[in-house]
């Protein structure tokens, strides 16, 4: 029985191992408990280029239709969360501003935005953002 091969650090920069944080996040095992959590495993799904779980996160009302990560030639280098607003455990909604760093073609670039989340149907939900250009 082949083991499954994870890397040994969660992309999200949680400071766990990938298993035993947003892994099972990504199976739909279990559901991130904050906005913050489900940012981080959304990041965390872009650098391993998960699409399908990129789309189960995002609000029905604002997904794309799909997702192709195939070809995206971004490689995601680092996360920092600047700031949240509510987002908690009891909370119907909340904001994450973040800065994820990446390299494209060799060259360092960054992505600043401030995220919303919302509950859907019991569970948090990417609903949009505002990129800070």
């Amino acid at each position: 029985m082949a083991k499954h091969a994870f890397p040994t650090d969660c992309p999200c920069q949680s400071g766990k191992p990938y298993k035993d944080c947003c892994f099972m996040y990504h199976m739909e095992k279990q559901q991130p408990p904050t906005a913050e959590a489900l940012m981080r495993s959304r990041y965390a799904a872009y650098v391993l280029k998960k699409a399908d779980y990129l789309l189960y996160s995002w609000h029905p009302d604002t997904r794309p239709a799909e997702l192709d990560l195939d070809g995206d030639a971004a490689k995601w280098v680092g996360l920092a969360i600047v700031a949240t607003e509510a987002g908690g455990p009891d909370d119907d909604e909340g904001t994450v501003e973040f800065v994820a760093r990446y390299k494209i073609g060799g060259r360092a670039a960054k992505l600043a935005e401030k995220s919303r989340f919302v509950r859907f149907k019991g569970r948090w939900v990417y609903l949009d953002g505002l990129v800070d250009e």
